[in-house]
């Protein structure tokens, strides 16, 4: 099957871009390889956002929210009424295996079937890639980068690696449900991004041992029964049952590379894309959300990039209206 645009990633943005394609009269599919907004849903279960309601809007269509910092489980009500009041174009559980060509013609084969489109857009995101620590041990099961909820680890002896948003909220919830709390940190001090309700909390219970931090360290490895913190004063052993790598992700970098989309050759592997248009070095195939930022990865967020959707859609129009694209 044939589309003027196939989107690849079913999350905000994703949807935000499927919209906007939508309200231009344009076919399109939006391929998403897990659940609607898959990240969101991966989100721990009590999660509260930092953003206010109106800035996670897309499309135009009004969030409301009971609270003033919007809830994972209102994000999620929020964007399946999006999906479903606007009949949106999308396939769920499909996941893109290869994607070759460039405009007018890329072929986008996925573990159903496969497409044919003029233009792709990816949103695919950051959240699937754990950055892993390379430690031993890190690969077995009571090791895990993501965190749901707190009721597995009461009564545990738990390391949380990491001291932004996604360390601090699974430290003091596990923490308040009767798990005894170790985090681990790289950097000297908590992280300043940290949301400001958050932050003075578990300052405050680091401060009054209640939740124990080994500052300026690092998990060294990881045993069954045991694992190695390597702190200023040397390696010490401490007894655990569970470690909680909250290390941070990162885009989906071997894909990128093998569809052609050029990936700078500093750390950061920022991707190369036009920001005016969001269409990357491969003609035709734009950037949207995220994805954008490399392993910065927090600078774009669902606010700030909604924008991506309006933009792209926009080039599009107009290169369709010049003949350029056309088949």
């Amino acid at each position: 099957m044939h589309y003027d645009i196939i989107i690849v990633g079913g999350g905000p943005i994703g949807l935000a871009c499927g919209l906007a394609a939508q309200k231009a009269g344009l076919q399109y599919l939006i391929v998403e390889k897990g659940a609607l907004v898959n990240s969101l849903y991966h989100y721990p279960a009590n999660m509260t956002f930092f953003s206010t309601s109106e800035r996670l809007e897309i499309g135009g269509i009004p969030f409301v929210s009971n609270n003033a910092k919007p809830t994972r489980s209102e994000a999620l009500e929020y964007y399946r009424r999006v999906a479903e009041s606007q009949q949106l174009n999308l396939h769920l559980y499909e996941t893109v295996q290869k994607l070759s060509g460039a405009t007018p013609l890329f072929t986008v084969e996925t573990d159903k079937t496969t497409y044919t489109a003029q233009f792709i857009i990816l949103a695919t995101g950051f959240f699937d890639v754990p950055v892993l620590l390379n430690i031993p041990g890190e690969d077995l099961p009571k090791v895990t980068h993501y965190y749901g909820e707190p009721h597995a680890y009461y009564r545990q002896k738990v390391i949380v690696v990491g001291a932004n948003n996604s360390a601090v909220d699974a430290a003091l919830e596990i923490w308040r449900k009767g798990a005894e709390v170790t985090m681990v940190i790289r950097e000297a001090e908590i992280g300043k991004r940290v949301k400001y309700w958050a932050r003075p909390d578990i300052v405050n219970r680091i401060e009054e041992g209640a939740i124990r931090a080994y500052f300026q360290s690092e998990l060294a490895a990881v045993r069954p029964d045991e694992v190695d913190v390597r702190t200023p004063e040397g390696v010490i052993t401490l007894p655990n049952d569970f470690v909680i790598a909250a290390t941070g992700y990162q885009p989906n970098f071997g894909f990128l590379e093998r569809i052609g989309v050029q990936l700078s050759p500093d750390e950061k592997r920022y991707p190369s894309y036009n920001p005016d248009t969001q269409e990357s070095n491969v003609p035709g195939l734009y950037l949207a959300g995220v994805v954008c930022g490399g392993m910065d990865t927090h600078v774009w967020f669902i606010e700030n990039s909604r924008v991506h959707a309006d933009r792209i859609v926009e080039n599009i129009k107009i290169l369709l209206l010049l003949g350029d694209g056309s088949q």
